[in-house]
Order: structure tokens, then C-alpha cells, then sequence
């Protein structure tokens, strides 16, 4: 994962008033925690730091007065209807260092016929990496997977580097069949009973 570097300025004010400000000048306010410092207030250009946020887990190299700082999101508020960013929460790093994330899970393949449905038990596999070869996802195969059918946490086969942050018996993904068209069928006798 390539790393993405950003100016941020410090902040010195605080509170509702002070972020409403920042946001004006087109800046997302932030917060830099970790590494048992005193949290870092800052502020960094909206648009650049949206563009970086497109990638899940992404590593900032953040230039905060001259001094380099390696960061990844930890929380990131948006405005509920436009969308836009409000405040984010950033983690400090450092290379080697071992981080705890959630990646995104991708699936390839077909189901076994028949009406069956994927269902995501989980969206995201917690994994525990290194803080700057985090894998930007994992791929699973549900090619041929018939109803009753679950995938585990340790069937997926991660990236090199990266263990399970989860239990292995976890349920990430499973098989189920279509229960719709039961449904409809009852109804349909049901009402030729009544007549």
C-alpha cells in the first residue's frame, strides 16, 4: 500500500465555533492520538483528504510544522446528508508496529444453482497487520456453494503478513435459500382454501 502525504496545519482553537471555522476554509478538522502522547489538533485541506479516504485503511503521511507523522484513520464523521466530511480521528504509526483494521471482503464466482442467496455475516474481516502493509482487501470464492453452505474466518486466505483479528470459527458469509417464493406459495393456498 502506497503511502499518501498531506499538509496539515495545526489547530489552536477548539470547540463547535473553532471547527465550523476550519470547515469554512474548506478543512476537515482532526485529531492525532497514540503512542501515549498528548493528542494533536489538526486541520487538513477537505478535498485531499477525501480523495485519500477512497482507499479503506489507508496510510497518511501527514506534514504537521515540518515534522513528518504516519497516521490511519480510525474514525471518519460525515455529514449524514451531503456526505461530506466533518471530523476525523487518525492513529499514529510507526513501520513495524502492529495494527488491528478492518478490510473490506470481496467475492468472486457463481452459487450452486437453484435460488440461493449470499448473505455477508460480516461486511469487513478484522485482521492484524503491519501498519504500512495493510491490505487494501481479501477475496473470497463462492463458486459452487450450495444453501447451508458457510465460509469461516479461517477458510479466507489472507495476505502475507496479516493474521485474524477474529475467531477462527467465525461466520463471515453463508449460503441460504430462497425463502420468498415458499411464502408466496402458502398465501396462494391459503386464500384457495378459503374459497
Amino acid at each position: 500500500m502506497a503511502e499518501v502525504k498531506l499538509a496539515a496545519d495545526v489547530r489552536t482553537e477548539f470547540g463547535k465555533g473553532a471547527a465550523r471555522r476550519v470547515r469554512r476554509e474548506d478543512k476537515v478538522p482532526g485529531v492525532i492520538y497514540g503512542h501515549g502522547g498528548d493528542p494533536k489538533h489538526v486541520a487538513i485541506d477537505s478535498h485531499a483528504l477525501m480523495m485519500a479516504l477512497k482507499t479503506p485503511n489507508v496510510l497518511l503521511n501527514l506534514d504537521v510544522d515540518g515534522k513528518s507523522e504516519l497516521v490511519i484513520p480510525k474514525a471518519v464523521q460525515r455529514e449524514a446528508i451531503r456526505g461530506f466530511l466533518v471530523h476525523v480521528d487518525f492513529l499514529a504509526v510507526k513501520k513495524g508496529e502492529k495494527v488491528t483494521v478492518e478490510i473490506p471482503i470481496h467475492t468472486e464466482g457463481d452459487l450452486a444453482p437453484g435460488g440461493n442467496l449470499l448473505e455477508h455475516i460480516l461486511n469487513t474481516l478484522p485482521v492484524e497487520a503491519e501498519a504500512t502493509h495493510i491490505p487494501e482487501s481479501v477475496t473470497v470464492s463462492i463458486a459452487g456453494l450450495d444453501a447451508g453452505h458457510s465460509v469461516l474466518a479461517k477458510d479466507i486466505t489472507l495476505p502475507a503478513g496479516s493474521t485474524l483479528a477474529v475467531e477462527d470459527d467465525a461466520v463471515v458469509l453463508q449460503v441460504v435459500s430462497a425463502q420468498a417464493e415458499a411464502a408466496d406459495e402458502s398465501a396462494e393456498d391459503a386464500e384457495g382454501a378459503e374459497a
